[in-house]
């Protein structure tokens, strides 16, 4: 159970987590990395944009892959993750997100150089996106750790331990006749009670304009275990319908 598992470990040996943990990455058991992947290009944020605001929390975004491909089949710039080449992914992590006292997050808080080849084939399959993984780093990572491949391992850490619910039935929730569509607290609950002492306020369901699922925000203390979300962490109304895409 993920939440046992971030339990157990206190802040800084979660952080000094070891990349070689050899556990199938979630969702995405049949992806290898490809033996030659494009370097990422280095961010270089203005001024305004660095923010050193304390750590108070944590968020783990994952998106909904599916989602995101849809119509992105054939983009070059989404190949690794939408093509089917490496894997055919269900949920990717997003990021591990440092979080202030207020919506003021901390960002870039030191500068980052290039991620090396090893560090990205270690994290593709987790994260299909060699720039994302350059701009996590950059954006996020440089506000809890100086080494990305720490920063990294706390990520994977917590993300391998999530079990998630079967996403094929929920999809399909309201499809038959006098059942109730899937809605937001309903999806939020179904992740919670596939994770043992995952409750279902720590859990934020966002999704675009049109209802269909994008991301499920999970929010965690300092010490990495779950927490009721903040009021300025934003997700749909509990009651608010989710459609669920399942590809093409």
């Amino acid at each position: 159970m993920w939440l046992k598992l971030a339990g157990i470990f206190p802040v800084v040996a979660l952080l000094a987590a070891s990349t070689t943990h050899e556990a199938a990455t979630a969702q995405a058991w049949q992806c290898k990395a490809p033996a030659n992947l494009s370097r990422p290009k280095i961010e270089t944020p203005s001024p305004n944009e660095v923010r050193r605001t304390p750590v108070a929390s944590y968020i783990l975004a994952i998106s909904w892959s599916r989602e995101f491909c849809r119509s992105r089949e054939n983009d070059p710039e989404m190949e690794l993750q939408c093509s089917g080449r490496i894997g055919d992914f269900g949920f990717v992590l997003h990021g591990l997100w440092p979080e202030a006292a207020g919506p003021d997050y901390p960002q870039y808080c030191r500068k980052a150089g290039v991620l090396s080849r090893k560090v990205i084939a270690d994290n593709i399959c987790m994260t299909p996106s060699v720039q994302l993984l350059q701009h996590e780093w950059a954006k996020h990572g440089t506000c809890m750790t100086r080494k990305p491949e720490t920063y990294f391992g706390a990520a994977k850490l917590l993300f391998e331990a999530i079990e998630f619910p079967d996403m094929d039935r929920l999809s399909r929730q309201g499809s038959k006749e006098g059942e109730t569509p899937l809605n937001a607290a309903g999806l939020a609950e179904a992740f919670a009670s596939t994770n043992e002492g995952l409750p279902a306020n720590a859990i934020k369901v966002k999704t675009n304009r049109k209802g269909w699922l994008e991301e499920m925000r999970i929010c965690l203390d300092k010490k990495f275990k779950p927490q009721a979300c903040p009021g300025f962490v934003k997700g749909a109304p509990d009651k608010a319908e989710v459609k669920v895409w399942r590809g093409s």
